[in-house]
C-alpha cells in the first residue's frame, strides 16, 4: 500500500486515542505530512527506534511501540520457557507518553505469558541496565528519546547483559516486527490481570537501593574527598529529567553535601521549558545553572540529560566565565585523574585497559600510553564497551580502567552495561575535590594536561537529512564516497582512510584489511596535519554525525580549525 492508503486505514481504525485522532486530523490536511509518515516504517537503528511523537508507521505512538513489543515478544516465545519466566524489565523517562508506552509495553508482554518487571515511576537509563543484569532478565526495554526535543520518543531494547541488544538478537526481533501484520490488533493484556496472576510485577525502592549500593563503588579516593568535599559547592541540573530520581542520595553516599540543584530545570517536565533540546552540550542549558553559580559562588556545574545517562558539564575560568567542556574533555580529565591517584597510590599496572569510540578524542590514548596501560578501540555504541568487558573478563587479560565516547558517555564500574550519568556525575565530582585539594580548579587542571600532552580538541556535528528521502540520500552520500575517495578535506591530504564497512584500510594507495570491528558504516580518515575526521550514519535519527579532531598549539587555533573542517565536511556532503 502506498502512503494514502496507510493513512486511510489509520483514519478508519477505531482503537486510536483520541489525542492521536486530533493530531491525525489536523496534521493530515498536509500531503507532504501524510507522505513523511505514512511513506515508510520507522527506522529500528542501534537496538532501537527514535521519532516525533505523532500518528503514522515513520513515527512514534503507541501503535509502533506496540509493534516493536510483539516483535520482542515473538523473539522471546522462540527463546523457551526459561526466557518468558526470566521477563523483561521496563523503565521510562518523563517524556509526553514516556509511562503509557511502558505500560502498553509490559500488557503486550504480558499477554504472552512473559514475566515483566516495570518500574513504578520513572528512572534514569543505566538503572534499568543494571536491572537487567541485577534481576536478570532475559531483556529491558527503555521508553526514551534521551537528549532529543520535547516533539521526540523513543524505544530502546536491552539483551540479557545489560546493553543495548546485540545485532544478531537485535535483527531477529526485527524480523519479527516484520511479520505483525495488523498494527492495531496487538493483543495487550488488561493490567489488572496481570497483577492478579503476578505477571506484571512492580519495581522501584529495591533496585534503587541495590544500583546506589553499587555507585558507593565509583568513588576511588573516599579520604580526598572527605577531606576536601566542603572546599566544593556543585551546581546540578537534571534538565527535567530522571537524574531528580536519585541525583540527592548518589552525591550525599559519595560524600559531597555541597551539590545545590537548579531549582526550574529540577522539575519534572516533558516541555523541557528551560531549553530548547535538553542537550548537556549545548550552553544554554546551563543558563540557570550560570545565574545560581554565580549567586552561591560555584565553580562547577554537572548536567545529566533527560534520561541521565550523558552528562556534560561546565566550570569556571580564570576570567570567572564558564566554559562548557566537550564529552571528550571531561573524559580527559577523568582518565588523567584515575591514572595520577592509582601511580600515586602504587596500584597502576600494564594491564589495565581503556576503552573509547573510533570517533572519540585520542588525547586519552596518548595520556593512557604514557602511564603504560593498554587501550582499545570499538564502534560507537556502548555495547561495544561492554563486550569488551566481558571479553577481558572470559580471557583474564585486562582490567578495566573506564570506557567512554565523546557524545558524553562514560562508564567505570561495570555494574551497568550502557553509558551511566550517574557514575559520569560522581567521577566528576571527585575530580574537582582532587583539583581542590591542590588548590586548582578544574579549569586549571584541563591547562595542564594540555600543557604537557598538547592541545586536542574535536567537535561533532550532526548535518540533518530529515524526510523520506532521508535515509535514502544518506545511504547514496555513503555509497559515493566509497567510489570516489576523497584525496584532501580544507586543503589537507588524506594520508589514510579507515572503512569499517568494506573493513579495509586504504594507505598510498593500498588496500590492507581492517581487523578487529564488526561491520558498520563508518569512514575515517587521517590527514597529513594530524587531524582526523570521521562520518557516520546515525542508526535512529536521519543525521549523518561528522566528527572532527585536530591537534594545534593552543585551543583557539585548534577550535578555529576544527569549525573550518566541519565547514568543509558540510560542503562536501551537500
Amino acid at each position: 500500500m502506498n502512503a494514502k492508503e496507510i493513512y486511510s486505514q489509520w483514519t478508519n481504525a477505531n482503537n486510536l486515542p483520541d489525542y492521536l485522532k486530533d493530531q491525525l486530523n489536523d496534521l493530515g490536511k498536509d500531503e507532504k505530512w501524510i507522505e513523511d509518515a505514512f511513506g515508510q516504517d520507522i527506522n529500528f537503528g542501534t537496538a532501537g527506534m527514535r521519532g516525533r511523537l505523532e500518528p503514522g508507521t515513520n513515527r512514534i505512538n503507541l501503535f509502533t511501540v506496540g509493534r516493536v513489543t510483539e516483535g520482542l515478544a515473538r523473539l522471546i516465545d522462540e527463546n523457551g520457557e526459561e526466557a518468558k519466566k526470566r521477563g523483561v524489565a521496563i523503565s521510562f523517562d518523563s517524556r509526553y507518553h514516556s509511562r503509557e508506552f511502558a505500560e502498553h509495553a509490559a500488557r503486550i508482554l504480558g499477554a504472552h505469558g512473559i514475566h515483566v518487571y516495570l518500574f513504578d515511576d520513572l528512572r534514569p537509563t543505566p538503572e534499568l541496565s543494571f536491572a537487567v543484569r541485577h534481576l536478570n532478565t532475559f531483556a529491558g526495554i527503555n521508553i526514551t528519546a534521551s537528549h532529543n526535543a520535547k516533539q521526540y520518543n523513543g524505544y530502546k531494547v536491552y539483551g540479557e547483559d545489560g546493553a543495548q541488544m546485540a545485532p544478531e538478537n537485535a535483527d531477529r526481533l526485527f524480523a519479527y516486527t516484520q511479520k505483525v501484520d495488523d498494527i492495531f490488533s496487538v493483543k495487550a493484556a488488561p493490567v489488572e490481570e496481570l497483577r492478579a496472576n503476578g505477571t506484571l510485577q512492580l519495581i522501584g525502592e529495591d533496585v534503587d537501593e541495590a544500583y546506589l549500593a553499587r555507585l558507593k563503588d565509583v568513588t576511588v579516593d573516599p579520604e580526598m574527598v572527605k577531606a576536601n568535599a566542603d572546599k566544593l559547592k556543585i551546581i546540578y541540573t537534571p534538565l527535567h529529567g530522571t537524574g531528580k530520581m536519585l541525583y540527592d542520595r548518589a552525591f550525599r553516599q559519595g560524600g559531597f553535601d555541597n551539590v545545590i540543584p537548579v531549582p526550574n530545570q529540577s522539575i519534572i517536565d516533558p516541555e523541557f521549558p528551560t531549553t530548547i533540546k535538553p542537550n548537556p552540550e549545548y550552553r544554554d542549558v546551563f543558563e540557570p545553572g550560570f545565574k545560581l553559580a554565580n549567586e552561591v559562588d560555584a565553580n562547577v556545574i554537572i548536567a545529566t540529560d533527560p534520561d541521565a545517562d550523558r552528562m556534560g558539564a561546565a566550570v569556571r575560568k580564570s576570567d570567572g566565565d564558564f566554559q562548557v567542556l566537550t564529552g571528550n574533555q571531561i573524559a580527559t580529565l577523568m582518565a588523567y585523574y584515575l591514572l595520577v591517584h592509582m601511580k600515586e597510590n602504587g596500584t597502576l599496572s600494564s594491564d589495565y585497559e581503556l576503552v573509547t569510540s573510533v570517533v572519540s578524542s585520542a588525547l586519552p590514548f596518548k595520556i593512557a600510553d604514557d602511564f603504560g596501560i593498554k587501550t582499545k578501540h570499538v564502534l560507537t555504541g556502548f555495547k561495544y564497551i561492554g563486550e569488551e568487558v566481558d571479553r577481558m573478563n572470559k580471557e583474564n587479560d585486562g582490567k578495566f580502567l573506564m570506557g567512554f565516547e565523546e557524545s558524553y558517555g562514560y562508564l567505570f564500574k561495570p555494574f551497568a552495561r550502557d553509558k551511566d550519568a550517574m557514575q559520569g556525575a560522581l567521577m566528576f565530582a571527585e575530580v574537582a575535590s582532587y583539583y581542590a585539594s591542590k588548590g586548582m580548579t578544574v579549569f586549571d587542571g584541563l591547562q595542564e594536561i594540555w600543557q604537557k600532552y598538547g592541545v586536542a580538541y574535536e567537535i561533532t556535528k550532526a548535518i540533518e537529512m530529515p524526510g523520506i528521502g532521508g535515509q535514502k540520500k544518506m545511504a547514496e552520500l555513503m555509497s559515493k564516497l566509497r567510489k570516489e575517495h576523497l584525496t584532501e578535506i580544507n586543503d589537507a591530504k588524506v594520508v589514510k582512510i579507515q572503512d569499517f564497512e568494506t573493513q579495509e584500510t586504504i594507505e598510498d594507495g593500498k588496500k590492507t584489511p581492517l581487523t578487529g570491528f564488526p561491520k558498520s558504516n563508518v569512514l575515517k580518515y587521517f590527514l597529513d596535519d594530524e587531524t582526523w575526521v570521521a562520518l557516520r550514519p546515525s542508526g535512529t535519527e536521519p543525521v549523518i554525525k561528522a566528527y572532527v579532531g585536530v591537534n594545534k598549539k593552543d585551543i583557539e587555533t585548534a577550535e578555529k580549525a576544527a569549525e573550518e573542517y566541519q565547514d568543509a565536511l558540510a560542503n562536501i556532503l551537500k
